[in-house]
């Protein structure tokens, strides 16, 4: 694995601009607001040839001990300096040392871990007598920044690096499948995360929009390793108001992006949604793997025909992605959660799954005896030979004299046919038809 390093601190002192200008993107939510983040934002950066993962967390704020998201960021904060080899403790040269800042030093003493302070938002540096009042946190020497303009993070990086273990006793890992997890607020995203992974990753609260950004966990199960994302609830678009909530939204969306399998989340109380009904597709429209999870399904009222009646309006709702499978759990109680994590290997097999081109032109052959290639005004449909051209989604390719003459219908009859001869369950399958002419298709024999 890689060396970790926790970004820590009370709020808006900076963490997450410079967790931003250590990664060389903007990855974290970044506005002039206490606190934005939220939970543990794990992303990867590099300096002097050494490769790490930086921690973003939300600020820490002991002043109000009944604030049940501050008491919540505080304990994701805890598990991100047990997961770090150093922290990176960020103070306000500008607010001057506060009494919170040496609470927090006090709790990162505690820790044991190397600890290297920075003292941001030093945008005179003729000013650096501002940092000496610092010294007194136990920490050792301040180094001041300026983590909007980028002054002086290259020896805040030089001293962090120094912590670092040796290379060769850290050994690089890959997972072997990235999981999203997507969904409307509030249907039990982050209690799903949470369950999988067997402990507290993502703050979980009674109200929407807990999560703000996509946070990703790695975890062990059968000797593999997993990337699990959780992401902010997605809403319709004329329901996104706040800058903020914009922001999540495009890094749920990245994270799809990023993903392997995509694990749709749907209220069992509500059912499926217009908005559960764009989620999907835009998981769809991805190529990815998918799989529904049904959540709250303790909590509802149930007799012998509930299932197979949910099942049914369900797959009318999501008549596109007929090829996923459905897990009906609780996140809450755990009740068929260990269902999921099979259903996500066998999509990711699937995503990667190779068929030979004899064998493949064998059943599309096979096919066209059973249903012959259809025509249009005296001119018939042929069909060369078929390929497939890749994985993560499956891609198959048919060569044909006349793309126009492939009906929609037809086209998806072939691909029924794959399926039923090929699986595929848990992926969709791209089919690309390619014109050839009968000149082109000799000379290629």
């Amino acid at each position: 694995m890689k060396p970790v390093v926790a970004i820590v601190g009370r709020p808006n002192v900076g963490k997450s601009t410079l967790f931003n200008r250590l990664i060389g993107a903007r990855h974290a939510i970044v506005e002039d607001v206490p606190g934005v983040t939220r939970d543990r934002l794990y992303r990867d950066a590099s300096w002097l040839g050494r490769d790490f993962t930086v921690i973003d967390t939300g600020g820490i704020d002991f002043t109000d001990k009944n604030d049940q998201i501050a008491t919540r960021i505080i304990e994701q904060a805890t598990i991100a300096i047990e997961e770090a080899h150093v922290i990176i403790f960020v103070a306000d040269s500008r607010d001057g040392l506060t009494m919170e800042d040496e609470e927090a030093a006090e709790f990162l003493r505690r820790s044991g871990k190397p600890v290297v302070l920075a003292i941001n938002k030093m945008d005179n540096f003729a000013k650096i007598n501002d940092v000496i009042d610092f010294y007194s946190l136990g920490l050792g020497e301040p180094i001041a920044i300026s983590a909007i303009h980028g002054m002086n993070t290259g020896d805040l990086l030089d001293a962090v690096v120094a912590h670092f273990p040796p290379a060769h006793e850290l050994q690089e890992h890959e997972a072997a499948v990235s999981i999203a997890v997507i969904g409307r607020p509030n249907v039990g995203k982050s209690s799903l995360v949470n369950r999988l992974l067997g402990k507290e990753r993502s703050i979980v609260a009674d109200m929407a929009g807990t999560t703000r950004d996509a946070i990703d966990s790695d975890f062990t199960r059968n000797g593999e390793l997993y990337r699990i994302i959780d992401t902010a609830g997605m809403r319709r678009r004329g329901k996104i108001a706040e800058t903020t909530e914009r922001y999540s939204v495009a890094r749920a969306l990245h994270a799809v992006d990023r993903s392997d399998v995509v694990l749709v989340v749907i209220d069992a109380q509500e059912g499926v949604t217009e908005q559960d009904q764009r989620i999907a597709g835009y998981a769809h429209e991805a190529g990815k793997g998918l799989v529904i999870v049904v959540n709250k399904w303790d909590l509802l009222k149930k007799n012998d025909r509930t299932m197979k009646e949910f099942e049914t309006k369900l797959r009318e709702n999501l008549a596109f992605m007929p090829y996923a499978q459905v897990a009906y759990v609780s996140a809450l109680t755990g009740q068929r959660t260990g269902r999921i994590m099979e259903l996500v290997d066998q999509a990711a097999e699937e995503q990667t799954k190779r068929i030979t081109s004899s064998r493949l032109n064998e059943v599309i052959n096979e096919a066209i005896l059973l249903n012959p290639l259809p025509g249009d005004k005296g001119r018939r449909l042929k069909l060369f030979y078929a390929s497939q051209a890749g994985v993560k989604p499956p891609t198959f390719i048919f060569f044909v004299n006349d793309p126009e003459l492939m009906h929609f219908s037809y086209l998806r009859y072939l691909e029924n046919q794959l399926r039923s001869n090929f699986g595929f369950e848990g992926t969709p399958i791209r089919l690309k038809v390619v014109g050839r002419n009968e000149k082109e298709e000799t000379k290629a024999r």
